[in-house]
């Protein structure tokens, strides 16, 4: 709907758009410049205004270790969003690149509890994003033999995963 309200929404031109429009638009313009050929789809549901990607090729969207998806998804929220914190979190996703990052994360989460509590001593992981880092915290939250904290300074800070009754 333009009926010319900014209602919270950012605008890439001279338009004031609704945050799932500037979000199309951003996204458009960047499969546009990177030359890829992808269906894009955004829908908003229970506070997530989610950008989906598919498509041919799209690991130059990705990133190396999704460096530049994970850019893609915090320059966007800064410009869908540009009067600061929202309610609603944009999430970008590219083939599904997500999911099967969030499965080798649980993986690796599961590998490095099991050491720590066979070992009886804490396991760093590598560094990883705040997004990320904030799954794995969930993740083994409920999982009772472990316990979780981050350490280290932005953009090297990492997960370390301790046997829960170690002190």
């Amino acid at each position: 709907m333009m009926d010319g309200s900014v209602n919270g929404g950012g605008a890439l031109g001279d338009e004031a758009l609704e945050p799932a429009e500037a979000l199309e638009e951003l996204l458009d313009e960047i499969v546009e410049g990177l030359g890829l050929d992808v269906e894009i789809e955004v829908q908003e549901e229970e506070g997530v205004l989610n950008g989906r990607l598919t498509g041919e090729d799209l690991g130059l969207f990705i990133g190396r270790h999704g460096q530049t998806i994970e850019a893609v998804q915090h320059l966007a929220q800064r410009i869908v969003f540009p009067d600061g914190p929202s309610p609603v979190r944009v999430m970008i996703d590219a083939n599904g690149y997500r999911e099967r990052r969030a499965a080798s994360l649980r993986v690796d989460a599961d590998e490095a509890a099991d050491e720590a509590v066979r070992l009886g001593e804490p396991v760093e992981l590598d560094p990883l994003p705040p997004l990320e880092r904030r799954m794995v915290h969930e993740y083994l939250r409920d999982r009772g033999d472990v316990e979780t904290h981050s350490e280290g300074n932005e953009p090297e800070r990492f997960l370390v995963i301790s046997p829960a009754n170690a002190e």
